[in-house]
């Protein structure tokens, strides 16, 4: 039997199971349906203020940016729109403003600003009691768009934000584990200043995402892959303790010790899934000496240059990059070209230059089919000053600061995640590529699929998105996570998109472009179609997906969804938690307020 099969199987004998709970414990299941604003079961105003007086006033009443803006001017607005910082402060807002065709950002009625276990626990069993729809927002950055839905209860954990470092943890209940240097970070941390705090300050390396602005404690959900996952294994895989508010109130310690499913489960099963987790400790690594980047562009000058440029880059990722030393993107685009933008870790400039000679020789041997439009620029920096934000202001277009008038001057972002902001999603979709398509006898079958790919939209390989030429330790820890194993036998995860700047239905001048949208969605299925063909049942990242994967379940988590669906039914077998094509979401009607037959 197969995974495919083995997984629709257990997907079919799912609602046999479902249907046995139901009819043991039909008198303790809450309503088919999530009520609204309006229906007969919403909460009176006093039961929201008695909420509020809970939760000493963080009961926020929320109403979109948005509304205010048809008709009338509101440029302020729309340039705001382009700091992730502004978008994260926002509770009716999210970082990603929509996906044509699939969703749009909509505030909750209400959110609770949580800022202590206690606040998260309050927002929890009202919600539980009231049998509201339930979401939960920290970075903001889904692009399934799981951290909002209109009609609903945000726990908002932005203001959980304290770091804590520590020189010897030991989880609790572990007491003969071995100690080990790690931070403890809460719910609403961002990566910059979890990089800020441990590398800057205490010289130390923590495990996290690229983008400065992505929450810890949803890249951890989702599994995390950063910049040097090669090297270091997934973020998730280096968490040692969480604590979480499962759907009962409880707040609930989870490590290898104490409620070791549900801590299996919240590395890698998808934010939001099993709980609020509201304080995550992770364990910190040995700084290398060095941090650095390695960019250049080319285009070729023929179609037939091109497959050749394709064929050799390949050979030389196989050769001299497929290691724990190198991360990041070689991008394939339309127009012929190649765009290298990699980064490396525990060699200095000049090894990165001797590294990449061959290749640049080879290059210069063809040069008349070959032209460099951006010239190799190969940088290293003391690896304590990579995300040291004094540091980097003095690097020419490396970050841009929150331009907002008192905020805080270590409110970094990378330049190049400008145009993700307030962003339109028109396609997004990836697959993890298998390792054994850099061996000789498939690597032309790999450069045929990336030039055909190219023909449709750009494609970009995420080597450091695939664990596959990790040390066997790395691979070891990043077994025991729910990520798709998939994961660990790919050496990159290709990743085809397509987006449009800030804009909003409903406002004139402003709203999404749908035919574009629709035309790039339909490039991006191309695209991916080619891959496909080479790799028929590739598996995709949680977190860089398709919102209209058809078979998610497999996708995303392979088969580690049976053991997660068990998890969920154990911390929440009602669905107080729910998110789009989050574990055991297929019990619920899209929107999430219906529970289905």
């Amino acid at each position: 039997m197969n995974r495919r099969d083995f997984l629709r199987i257990t997907a079919a004998a799912a609602p046999i199971v479902i249907s046995k709970w139901d009819a043991a414990f039909a008198n303790t299941l809450p309503p088919a349906g999530r009520v609204r604003p309006g229906d007969a079961g919403w909460p009176s105003g006093e039961a929201w203020e008695k909420l509020s007086q809970t939760v000493d006033g963080r009961l926020l009443k929320l109403n979109s940016p948005f509304d205010n803006c048809a008709g009338v001017d509101c440029a302020q607005l729309w340039e705001s729109l382009s700091n992730p910082f502004f978008l994260g402060d926002e509770p009716a807002l999210t970082q990603t403003l929509g996906w044509v065709d699939a969703w749009t950002s909509r505030p909750s009625t209400y959110a609770v600003a949580v800022r202590s276990t206690r606040d998260v626990v309050a927002a929890i069993n009202f919600a539980r009691d009231h049998n509201l729809r339930l979401v939960i927002k920290g970075g903001g950055h889904s692009y399934h768009g799981t951290s909002n839905a209109a009609d609903s209860l945000l726990v908002w954990t932005r203001h959980m934000d304290t770091v804590t470092i520590h020189d010897a943890f030991v989880p609790s209940g572990c007491e003969g584990q071995q100690p080990a240097p790690a931070v403890s970070v809460g719910a609403g941390v961002l990566w910059g200043k979890a990089y800020n705090e441990v590398t800057t300050r205490a010289g130390r390396y923590v495990q996290g995402g690229g983008c400065l602005t992505v929450g810890v404690a949803g890249l951890i959900q989702s599994g995390g892959f950063g910049s040097f996952s090669k090297a270091y294994g997934l973020a998730a895989a280096s968490l040692l303790e969480a604590e979480v508010v499962t759907a009962d109130g409880e707040a609930r310690t989870a490590n290898a010790c104490t409620n070791p499913d549900l801590y299996w489960a919240i590395k890698g099963g998808g934010g939001g899934s099993f709980g609020v987790i509201t304080r995550l400790t992770l364990r910190t690594h040995a700084l290398p000496e060095f941090f650095g980047l390695a960019a250049m562009t080319i285009r070729a000058g023929s179609d037939e240059s091109y497959k050749r440029l394709i064929a050799r880059v390949m050979e030389f990722y196989a050769d001299a990059l497929f290691n724990p030393t190198w991360g990041e993107q070689i991008v394939f685009r339309a127009g012929n070209r190649l765009v290298i933008n990699m980064l490396f870790q525990g060699i200095d400039e000049k090894q990165a230059k001797a590294t990449w000679q061959p290749f640049l020789d080879w290059l210069k041997e063809a040069e008349t089919d070959f032209r460099l439009e951006a010239d190799p620029v190969f940088i290293a920096a003391p690896a304590r000053h990579f995300w040291d934000p004094h540091f980097l202001e003095k690097v020419p277009g490396a970050v841009l600061f929150d331009d907002r008038p008192g905020a805080s001057a270590d409110n970094i972002f990378w330049t190049g995640n400008l145009r993700e902001a307030g962003q339109v999603l028109h396609g997004y979709q990836s697959a993890w590529l298998p390792a054994s398509l850099l061996g000789s006898h498939q690597r032309e079958a790999l450069a045929e699929m990336l030039f055909a790919a190219s023909r449709h939209r750009s494609v970009a390989l995420h080597t450091n998105k695939g664990l596959a030429g990790a040390p066997p330790a790395v691979l070891e820890q990043v077994r025991d996570t729910a990520t798709n194993p998939a994961a660990f036998q790919a050496f990159a995860l290709l990743i085809c998109a397509a987006g449009g700047p800030s804009a909003y239905p409903g406002i004139a001048g402003r709203e999404p472009d749908a035919a574009k949208a629709r035309a790039d969605a339909d490039a991006v299925g191309k695209a991916m179609s080619e891959v496909r063909r080479l790799v028929p049942n590739a598996g995709c990242y949680v977190a860089e997906s398709d919102f209209f994967e058809e078979h998610w379940q497999e996708a995303f988590w392979g088969t580690n969804y049976p053991r997660l669906l068990t998890v969920k039914d154990r911390y929440d077998p009602d669905g107080l938690f729910f998110s789009h094509h989050g574990v055991g979401s297929e019990r619920w009607s899209a929107d999430g307020f219906k529970r289905r037959a």
